[in-house]
């Protein structure tokens, strides 16, 4: 269920910063159409952190609602709070999902036994199948190998989305965790290289704006068709690394834009991308065969 080429995908919204639901239909439908295997929904390319309760259970009942069991659907639970992160995955889990991805607490900056505790408590409240998310590079720490370990162990955690950018830490996590403890690829730049070190896909931001082609790469790296992976990836390596120009979701976002799939619609303090940056974003899509 958890494996394959997953997008993070984008929370459309209007120029006045509501929810557009009709885009939120179309990008479902476009990932239907295009090899996607799931959706995570409220991620932080969805810009979870301005998100309202209401609004992410609108957004996963809907989604949930219109894919009927053809895709993954994962909602995104995770809060710097750990008792209103309990919440949120004590409602989510009544809805039908997959699954649920938390994050480490953002801004916190826990101890390892902190997070230990914070997923551990979650997983208790939990209904759904949990996964993990380690994205230092937004969180401001890093869940070490030896912790996801620990959680391995417990009840309901069955995966981590690793956003660290190194194939050895999939090694040492695979060595270190329990049986059957998935590991997903939380960067896309890195994440054919983490297929091959033993991961089971990717929760990808690219994806928003090639799923066909991360489909068919990520396909390619997990049946060990390493050539064909690595053929696929060089058409889609500008796009990795330049859809993270400005904060991630801005670049992503007027990709879409461009390619007429949602409006311009981005909350602050996130604002549209830089005008300067436009023909970098262009030229990636481009390069991949998305835009004109």
């Amino acid at each position: 269920m958890f494996s394959g080429s997953l997008v993070a995908i984008v929370t459309p919204m209007r120029s006045d910063g509501a929810l557009d639901l009709e885009a939120w239909s179309r990008l479902i439908d476009f990932h239907l159409a295009n090899g996607t295997n799931g959706i995570v929904v409220g991620g932080t390319t969805g810009e979870s952190a301005t998100l309202r309760d209401e609004e992410l259970r609108e957004l996963t009942v809907r989604a949930c609602q219109q894919l009927r069991g053809r895709m993954a659907v994962i909602a995104g639970a995770g809060t710097s709070s750990t008792a209103a992160t309990v919440e949120r995955v004590g409602w989510l889990s009544g809805l039908p999902i997959d699954g649920l991805l938390l994050v480490t607490p953002p801004y916190n900056r826990p101890t390892q036994e902190g997070l230990y505790l914070h997923f551990a408590a979650a997983a208790a409240a939990a209904r759904k199948p949990l996964l993990l998310y380690n994205v230092p590079a937004r969180t401001a720490v890093d869940m070490k190998p030896a912790t996801v370990a620990r959680l391995s162990q417990v009840a309901g955690v069955v995966g981590v989305k690793e956003a660290v950018p190194e194939p050895a830490r999939v090694r040492e996590l695979l060595d270190a965790c329990a049986r059957g403890f998935l590991v997903l690829s939380g960067d896309d730049a890195s994440a054919r290289a983490s297929i091959a070190a033993g991961a089971r896909g990717v929760i990808s931001v690219t994806a928003n704006v090639a799923p066909r082609a991360m489909s068919d790469m990520v396909a390619a790296a997990l049946a060990g068709d390493a050539s064909g992976a690595a053929r696929l990836d060089e058409r889609l390596g500008a796009l990795h690394r330049e859809l993270f120009l400005e904060a991630n979701p801005i670049p992503v976002k007027w990709a879409l834009m461009q390619m007429g799939l949602i409006a311009e619609g981005i909350r602050l303090p996130l604002t549209p991308l830089s005008a300067e940056h436009h023909p970098r974003v262009r030229a990636a899509a481009r390069g991949a065969g998305v835009l004109p």
